[in-house]
Parts: structure tokens; C-alpha cells; sequence
């Protein structure tokens, strides 16, 4: 079965970093774009980043512009998101989700764009 499966999720507090990790091993991640998705409790499931096939363009929700990096790795087939500045409001699931239609304008964001999604991985961040 094709999957993403993410890691690097745990607690921390506000101001503090996390790494986020997105093991793509089993797909043809180079012909991917790849997302960063977030659920908080209560709520709809949210756009965070996007970064296309080659890792050329990258896209950000307002939110976490600055303080958020996305990348990836085509060769060792892993997304990752480097998360700086951590705010309570961070505090959430966090899913890598993989797209093989384009990612290129507002379309980044668009949750059933993605083909698959990995089961999660929380985040919770103290004040």
C-alpha cells in the first residue's frame, strides 16, 4: 500500500523547534508534491506548506510564513518541516500527505488534491 508515515512530533515550549519528518520510501516520491497538513482539536483539517516535485517552489499558510521551513529530500524519499518559533496555537496533528497533480497556485492547499495521507503525528505546544 502506498503511504507516507510521519514523525518527529512531541511536546515542547512556545518559542521552542521541532523536525518533522515524512518517510516517502514506499512511492515514486521525486514525481510527488508533497504537504504538510494540520487537524486541531475541534476543528477542519488545515493547509500548512507545500513543496513541489523538485522542491523548487515552495508554499506556506499565513500563519507559520517565517517560522516554518519545508523541504525534502528526493534521493533518501523524505519531506520534511522545520518548525521554529512554536506557538500554542501550533498545538495539533500534523500529517504529511503526497500529490501527484500540480501544486502550483492556490491548488497547494486544496486537501483532496492529495492522493494519500499518513496517520499523524502530534504536536502539542505549552505556553
Amino acid at each position: 500500500q502506498e503511504q507516507v508515515k510521519e514523525s518527529g512530533g512531541g511536546s515542547v515550549q512556545a518559542g521552542g523547534s521541532l523536525r518533522l519528518s515524512c518517510d516517502g520510501s514506499s512511492f515514486s516520491f521525486g514525481r510527488y508534491c508533497m504537504g504538510w497538513f494540520r487537524q486541531r482539536s475541534g476543528k477542519e483539517r488545515e493547509a500548512v506548506a507545500a513543496i513541489t516535485t523538485g522542491g523548487g517552489t515552495t508554499y506556506y499558510a499565513d500563519s507559520v510564513k517565517g517560522r516554518f521551513t519545508i523541504s525534502r529530500d528526493n534521493a533518501k524519499k523524505m519531506s520534511y518541516l522545520q518548525m521554529n518559533d512554536l506557538e500554542p496555537d501550533d498545538t495539533a496533528t500534523y500529517y504529511c500527505a503526497a500529490n501527484w497533480k500540480t501544486c502550483d497556485g492556490d491548488l497547494w492547499s486544496v486537501t483532496t488534491r492529495y492522493d494519500f495521507w499518513g496517520q499523524g503525528t502530534q504536536v502539542t505546544v505549552s505556553s
